[in-house]
């Protein structure tokens, strides 16, 4: 296909775009036609056609999420973004710091939460997850197991699970170093028995998406302190890890050795509970296929969250195209990856059109309540993407398209696994949920209705409550394992 042609079908595409979403009525004409201006390239040559119109595809799909200015009515916006700004508690949990080292040298920042250091907390009801003012809150996750609580299913109200035996993580195991002392320096580790010790807790690893960072787990760091001993970090060129080579696009392998460089550091003994959202799904398969014995002798349990194995090549995204429209799109936009980093000026502008133009539908892009998210909330979710540089998006944006790890699901088998989706989640569809389920014979499917791809954000409770008895089973599993059974 000539040059001409293939930008004239971008062009049409963006042109259809343009009249479903002004045509739904939360765009004035004024911002639908400057959105058509720079989209379409108005007197600029092709290149900057193609190259406004891959900016607006790359900001809307940032993060798997395009959750931008005009999520709410400019007021609530307004007073929500001052207030939480301000002394907003959402990603203000901190734990022990601690650093690893990518194979490229790239440093890669986690935290640690240890039970001993939340033991006080862990029977209270907390209002940190919230901001004090009508947001949501969650409680306090109490983790038992036994035998027989691998079958219970039931939510829990008050406290996620209880279940029978006894509490597990209360206190520090005997002869256990302290988090801040013995351990490396700045590490954050505190030393466990071997990966079949009996009774012992698994290290509960949690692995952010695109654009996010480890922040995003905020309602689940709140419930889970004080219960079970967890790692958070911040993928490579995200949050507080180090930039990696500017303008060398990441293949989801490398974020597989990434993230077992932090579990050699942060958890280099005992059972695993690994937990992945979007990207952060990818890399932890990433991590089975390239290390599938690892798996075997560490990992008790996973959980995959929003996400896919592959075959994100076909998703439209929802976006109002015919399929014509969303392939010429495509083919437009690994060509004008490259230049990205250059031309961050232009793609910024066809950000910010985009940002304008899908006003009160872009919030099905990060949430299926929409208008029942707390703005508090919505704020959030907004700033951890306003934090990630264009050119970090162009740099991972490659990757997903290439990602294909359907046969490394197989090193799970057999152990308990969470999958879970949000029903109107149009960045990785519910089916591709399936597809993982499918796969695992072991794992329970969990589809949560009315609910986006920030699952963890919009049904906090939900998400704790199933991530709880995953914990759970994952201690059954290994105690059955200590034993010699299956």
């Amino acid at each position: 296909m000539g040059g001409e042609t293939e930008t004239e079908e971008i062009a049409d595409a963006a042109a259809r775009a343009v009249a479903a979403i002004s045509a739904a009525g939360d765009v004035g004409p004024s911002a639908a036609a400057n959105a058509v201006e720079v989209v379409s390239g108005g007197s600029a040559p092709g290149w900057g056609r193609r190259a406004g119109l891959a900016g607006a595809t790359v900001g809307l799909v940032a993060a798997g999420v395009a959750f931008e200015r005009l999520t709410v009515n400019r007021a609530v916006r307004r007073k929500a973004r001052l207030a939480l700004d301000a002394a907003g508690p959402y990603g203000s949990l901190r734990g022990a710091a601690g650093t690893a080292y990518a194979e490229d040298g790239t440093e890669l920042y986690f935290e640690t939460d240890d039970v001993a250091e939340y033991e006080d907390a862990a029977d209270r009801t907390t209002a940190s997850a919230g901001d004090g003012a009508g947001g949501p809150t969650v409680d306090r996750v109490r983790i038992e197991a036994g035998d027989a609580a691998v079958d219970q299913d039931a939510p829990q109200r008050n406290r996620l699970l209880r279940l029978l035996g006894r509490r597990l993580g209360a206190r520090q195991a005997p002869g256990a170093e302290h988090p801040r002392g013995g351990a490396r320096a700045g590490s954050g580790v505190r030393k466990a028995g071997g990966p079949r010790s009996a009774g012992q807790p698994p290290t509960v690893v949690f692995t952010h998406g695109y654009c996010l960072n480890q922040d995003v787990w905020h309602f689940q760091r709140a419930a889970l302190r004080g219960a079970v001993r967890a790692v958070y970090w911040d993928q490579r060129s995200h949050g507080r890890s180090g930039r990696a080579p500017v303008g060398r696009e990441v293949t989801i392998d490398e974020l597989g050795r990434d993230l077992r460089a932090v579990l050699d550091e942060a958890a280099p003994e005992g059972p695993l509970v690994l937990v992945g959202h979007s990207m952060g799904g990818m890399t932890v398969m990433a991590l089975a296929d390239q290390y599938p014995e690892f798996v075997a002798e560490r990992v008790a349990g996973v959980a995959f969250i929003g996400t896919s194995a592959g075959g994100l090549g076909d998703v439209s995204y929802g976006l109002p195209l015919p399929s014509v429209g969303v392939k010429a799109v495509r083919r437009a936009v690994p060509g004008v990856l490259k230049a990205l980093v250059s031309q961050t000026a232009l793609v910024e502008r066809g950000r910010r059109a985009v940002a304008d133009l899908f006003a009160g539908l872009v919030k099905r892009y990060s949430f299926g309540s929409g208008h029942e998210v707390d703005p508090g909330v919505a704020r959030f979710a907004e700033r951890l993407i306003e934090s990630v540089p264009i050119d970090v998006v162009a740099e991972f944006y490659p990757a997903f398209e290439a990602h294909e790890k359907t046969e490394a699901l197989a090193a799970f088998d057999g152990r308990p696994a969470l999958v879970l989706a949000g029903e109107a989640d149009l960045l990785t569809p519910s089916g591709h949920s399936e597809a993982i389920a499918r796969a695992l014979p072991s794992a329970r499917l969990r589809v949560l209705d009315d609910t986006g791809h920030l699952s963890m954000l919009e049904r906090p409770h939900v998400v704790n409550e199933a991530l709880a008895q995953l914990i759970a089973r994952a201690v059954a599993y290994g105690r059955r394992q200590e034993r010699g059974e299956r």
